[in-house]
């Protein structure tokens, strides 16, 4: 098998770009991308450090991010499993991708830019709910918006193949797996949904 190794070669291999996939990069908000960004309630995080990639998703039961001026976004660092691999990233190479969804559209919006993260308390309980606030936030200087092409979500039928999720392994049938036996991936599923609904915020 033989692999593609240069840019030039790659060129060489597509076709030349349309007009329309070059014009809608912005580089900052606009009226229609913020619009939609709004209406996003999960985006997919993406960093890059020295032990390489992570893909994070994102979500909230309101617009997963905040606008705070036309150039910066705001992602609260809800609860999660205490990895901190993206965060951890951000630290140490600040660039990053965000790609965000709205159920039911084929369209995506993607962000690229730079992030730092604050655990500025002011900023932490401007996120606040139910007394709880976020441990950090993610600020997000824009480097370039724009919508993504719909093929991808046309092809797979995300939104209108049903539900395809029976039989699915379970996250404890992946522990019990990877640990040989020694997590009891049956009680691990049967306490998920009760200490998810504890501990969402």
């Amino acid at each position: 098998m033989e692999f593609i190794e240069t840019v030039e070669a790659l060129e060489g291999h597509y076709g030349t770009p349309g007009e329309a996939s070059l014009v809608k990069v912005a580089r900052r908000m606009t009226p229609a991308y913020r619009a939609w960004i709004g209406r996003s309630r999960l985006c997919i995080l993406t960093t890059v450090g020295p032990e390489g990639t992570d893909a994070s998703p994102r979500g909230d039961d309101g617009p997963v991010v905040r606008e705070l001026d036309p150039g910066t976004l705001a992602l609260p660092d809800w609860r999660g499993n205490e990895r901190i691999d993206s965060l951890r990233n951000i630290v140490r190479d600040p660039r990053v991708s965000l790609m965000f969804l709205v159920a039911g559209s084929d369209n995506v919006v993607r962000v690229n830019g730079t992030a730092r993260v604050t655990a500025d308390d002011a900023m932490r309980q401007s996120f606040a709910r139910g007394g709880k606030a976020p441990r950090t936030v993610i600020l997000i200087a824009i480097a370039e918006v724009y919508s993504q092409c719909a093929r991808a979500l046309l092809r797979s039928r995300i939104w209108t193949d049903g539900d395809r999720s029976a039989g699915l392994p379970t996250v404890g049938d992946m522990l019990a797996e990877i640990s040989r036996g020694a997590i009891d991936g049956a009680a691990y599923d049967a306490e998920w949904p009760g200490r998810a609904a504890a501990t969402l915020w």
